[in-house]
């Protein structure tokens, strides 16, 4: 039984999944965050689309996103801040993981959470300035290691 990549502790098939297959939806921004994160390092990318809110996607296609998760190398998610959202909006600051070339850096953002039609979606966010992760720091994927002795 293969762990969900959004960083629980759970399996994929009870957690992640069945959003992603429609049998279920988030019930706050921080578990759609979570499980846009798992999109994105399973390459869902209708998934991604539609939990998107619409007025806030712009030209934004499958092809696109897909092509983002192909390209895309993550290691770990790490929720910085999921304030209690109000029933209709809420925030999650995030900072996604991943590896560039010989270094690992993170993509750090304050996404906003909008409901539509009964269901979260994610509108935008502001990025803050990429981090890099030092040689010896900690790795993000949790294995209790240095950088340099796991994902590097």
């Amino acid at each position: 039984m293969s762990r969900c990549q959004c960083g629980s502790s759970q399996a994929y098939r009870f957690c992640c999944q069945p959003l992603h297959c429609g049998d279920d939806h988030a019930s706050s921004p921080g578990q759609l965050m979570r499980s846009r994160y798992c999109a994105f390092v399973e390459e869902k990318a209708e998934y991604l689309l539609a939990t998107h809110h619409p007025q806030f996607r712009g030209s934004l296609t499958v092809k696109q996103l897909a092509d983002s998760c192909h390209e895309s190398d993550f290691v770990a998610l790490q929720i910085v801040d999921a304030p209690v959202a109000t029933t209709e909006q809420g925030e999650v600051e995030f900072k996604a993981w991943y590896r560039q070339g010989s270094e690992i850096m993170a993509l750090w953002e304050r996404s906003r959470f909008q409901k539509l039609d009964d269901h979260w979606h994610y509108c935008d966010g502001d990025i803050r300035p990429p981090l890099k992760l030092g040689r010896n720091d900690p790795c993000p994927c949790g294995s209790g290691k240095k950088a340099k002795k796991c994902c590097l």
